[in-house]
């Protein structure tokens, strides 16, 4: 390259190509931060905020409005009765004011002094409400015929509220009680002990017994469409149903696999296979692994039919065995898919919160991080917690896939 040429890749045709390239991505990372970005920075933001179930709702002012004394002919008295509180027990609402149409063929008595009425447009300026604070507007009124004979509904017209209240959500009062609740005690590390024995050995079993199930199907025989077919059924059938299955096979009362031990001396009594420690915690990793393992199966037996043969042809001819050409042979070229499907795997068996909810509902220590973070939020109504739990999560698989692309070797496909 001369002097007078400019560097590669700073022309104004290269500069064109980038602006382009850049506006082609653009949807691509806007429709991202929408989906995962976005909802990722709120749970950190809810995460140190003092927030229950209760307060995902700002406080507002709520009112119910009736006709008091059941007027029955023209003439007779009632009242107009508006009945308001503040929704929330603790965060108060500055400056509520009231404003309704009343209904005709009412003859208005003495207002309360905090109301003004032009026309048929009662306007009510009620100051400030506390936390937890009740109040009641009473108008005596004396009702015409029009107005009986209208009846009107007066919820269809609903009086309009407004007032100005903090939301806990959005100010900027942070608290680490949250974290301190999470990381206090042994429950804390009793739960991520759990985690990690249920997501180690489901990933590690899944892919172990993905790996024996594509070699014995890497052969053509007779029928082998429809064993790979069964091989799948596990991962395509609804988690529900698999489970439900799995509950009444092993019940302790009801169920034939309890019958069948008993009936064959393995057992003198029924065994609580989901209600038991630590059985319950090794039938949910097994079930992960009989759930999972086709997924395995897939990606392992697609990338051993894309082996060469002509190296099992020159083993054979040498003498090697079965087990020298799986080890010497198989097993480098299945090293990439075996450390891209042990990353997925781990994250997702991590992330797992359904299919232990379904067979234990996290009881007989099959409590994970997952499990906890429903029990925070939603069981305690607590939240924050629960977020802290989810970002505890977070950083959890942070660790792991930085430890990974760490020292996963690039020559593994990675």
């Amino acid at each position: 390259m001369t002097a007078l040429e400019p560097p590669k890749g700073t022309g104004p045709l290269a500069r064109r190509e980038a602006r382009l390239a850049w506006g082609m991505l653009f949807p691509t990372i806007a429709i991202v931060s929408a989906v995962v970005i976005l909802p990722l920075l709120a749970i950190f933001w809810i995460s140190f905020k003092p927030v229950g179930l209760a307060d995902l709702r700002a406080p507002a002012p709520v009112v119910r409005e009736a006709i008091r004394g059941r007027p029955e002919a023209a003439g007779d008295e009632a009242q107009l009765q508006y009945r308001l509180r503040n929704s929330s027990q603790d965060q108060p609402i500055m400056g509520v004011t009231l404003t309704d149409t009343l209904p005709e063929g009412l003859e208005f008595g003495a207002l309360d002094e905090r109301c003004t009425l032009d026309g048929r447009t009662l306007f009510c300026d009620l100051g400030d409400f506390e936390g937890g604070q009740r109040d009641e507007i009473e108008i005596p009124v004396i009702v015409s015929q029009a107005f009986l004979d209208a009846d009107p509904d007066l919820d269809a017209i609903p009086a309009a509220l407004t007032g100005s209240a903090e939301n806990i959500l959005t100010n900027f009062d942070f608290t680490l009680e949250n974290f301190a609740r999470v990381f206090s005690g042994d429950e804390f590390v009793e739960v991520l002990w759990v985690t990690i024995f249920y997501t180690v050995f489901g990933t590690i079993g899944a892919l172990v017994m993905g790996l024996f199930a594509a070699m014995l199907l890497n052969k053509s025989f007779r029928g082998q469409g429809v064993l790979r077919g069964l091989y799948l059924f596990p991962y395509v059938a609804p988690v529900i149903a698999v489970a439900f299955t799995w509950v009444t096979l092993f019940d302790p009362f009801a169920g034939s696999a309890n019958a069948l031990l008993v009936q064959m001396g393995v057992s003198q009594n029924p065994i609580n296979f989901f209600g038991e420690r630590p059985l319950a915690l090794i039938m949910v990793t097994v079930f992960e692994i009989w759930r999972y393992f086709p997924l395995s199966f897939l990606f392992i037996l697609a990338r051993m039919q894309s082996i060469d043969t002509d190296m099992y042809e020159a083993a054979d001819m040498d003498g090697a065995s079965p087990f020298q050409k799986f080890w010497y042979l198989s097993l480098p070229q299945l090293l990439g898919i075996l450390s891209v499907l042990f990353l997925l795997r781990f994250i997702w068996t991590f992330n797992k919160f359904d299919d232990i909810f379904l067979l234990t509902g996290g009881n007989a220590g099959t409590r994970t991080l997952t499990v906890n973070v429903y029990e925070q939020a939603f069981a305690v109504s607590n939240i924050g917690a629960g977020a802290a739990v989810a970002v505890v999560i977070f950083c959890c698989l942070l660790a792991f896939s930085f430890f990974f692309f760490r020292y996963v070797s690039r020559e593994e496909g990675l």
